[in-house]
């Protein structure tokens, strides 16, 4: 693998236009802290802006495997390390530590890319040992985030994919997705994809201060119709939900969903792990102070007055009585809406595993 930055976030002495996070602390692996502090000379108006850098890895191997009950799925693949949308609160900002990077703003402006995931999911995929199962992908990172457009990694795992006849289930809010459109669709024909797009708020403004570089509201309920017309079964995922900020929405959230076209839905509870905790709590105090303590105070009482519980059957959820309001709330509406909880499965039994590559060649 191969990694190479040319600039120093580590000391960010402003907030940065256009991105989530507020700060760039160190991971939890530092075993120093460092902190700016302010010299006594004025500061420069025109500071440089923080531009997304991109390195390179080629990854050993590519599909990742879980034993988590919480998930529907036990393996996924990420074309993408770290993610341009700068979503304050992505519970996946924490496994930028594991690159010597910060889970704040290096997550959304030090990217990975890996050029050859395409061809390591091929071998993959080949194996006599592979057993075929649904793949997730986008549940770390965004498989169709800004740098997909230069890059294409996606797409070309899609082809793949399709040509073995593997199914996949995706979430995303990129519109990227609907570039491929002409691939999903044939795969649609075959009950080999589902699609799940998030929509954490109907408020562009709101939208804005916390994913930053996301599409808009009205954008993805586009992108929900669109993939729906192209027969491309859509869930709408209500994630996450934010006590006292975003959760009075979920019944419009759905019902704006399906009338774009979903056909089911979901709905996950605010994640803070790790360095998520203080990165959110930060964002809180500077954007919504009026409402920080309330919501902290309602997360911590779902997570038996923590932050997070990341105990399988309680951190995607959390429990007690606001929890299970929301849970209620979610049954209510999707019942009515005649929304599904779970998506219709898909087929397996398509799968034919990509030849080998040989020396030698063909002799038909």
């Amino acid at each position: 693998m191969f990694y190479k930055f040319h600039m120093s976030h580590d000391l960010q002495t402003t907030v940065p236009k256009g991105r989530g996070a507020l700060s760039n602390s160190v991971n939890r692996f530092e075993p120093v802290t460092r902190h700016a502090e302010a010299d006594g000379w004025e500061e420069e108006d025109d500071l440089p802006v923080l531009r997304t850098e991109v390195a390179l890895e080629r990854p050993r191997s590519l599909i990742s495997y879980n034993r988590s009950p919480d998930l529907p799925f036990d393996r996924s693949i990420n074309p993408y390390r770290g993610c341009e949308h700068g979503c304050v609160y992505c519970f996946a900002r924490p496994s930028h530590a594991y690159l010597g990077l910060s889970p704040g703003l290096d997550f959304e402006t030090r990217l990975i890319a890996r050029p050859d995931a395409p061809e390591v999911l091929r071998a993959e995929l080949a194996r006599g040992s592979y057993r075929v199962a649904p793949i997730a992908i986008g549940t770390n990172t965004d498989p169709y985030q800004p740098i997909e457009r230069a890059h294409q990694i996606m797409r070309r795992c899609l082809e793949v994919l399709e040509a073995c006849g593997h199914p996949i289930a995706i979430v995303t809010k990129g519109t990227l997705i609907e570039r491929d459109l002409d691939i999903l669709s044939r795969m649609a024909q075959r009950d080999l994809v589902r699609v799940g797009i998030s929509i954490t708020t109907l408020d562009p403004k709101l939208l804005r201060l916390m994913e930053p570089r996301a599409p808009a509201p009205a954008r993805r309920l586009q992108m929900v119709q669109r993939l729906t017309q192209a027969r491309v079964p859509v869930r709408v995922m209500a994630s996450p939900m934010i006590p006292a900020l975003t959760d009075p929405e979920l019944e419009s959230i759905l019902a704006a969903g399906k009338e774009a076209g979903a056909c089911s839905a979901s709905w996950i509870m605010l994640r803070l792990p790790r360095e998520v905790s203080p990165l959110v709590q930060e964002w809180l105090h500077v954007n919504y102070p009026d409402r920080a303590g309330r919501i902290m105070a309602r997360l911590r009482e779902m997570h038996g007055g923590q932050d997070y519980d990341s105990r399988w059957g309680r951190r995607m959820r959390g429990e007690g009585p606001y929890a299970e309001i929301i849970q209620r709330r979610f049954e209510v509406a999707t019942k009515r809406l005649r929304l599904k909880e779970k998506a219709p499965s898909m087929r397996c039994d398509l799968f034919v595993p990509p030849r080998k590559p040989s020396a030698q060649l063909d002799l038909f």
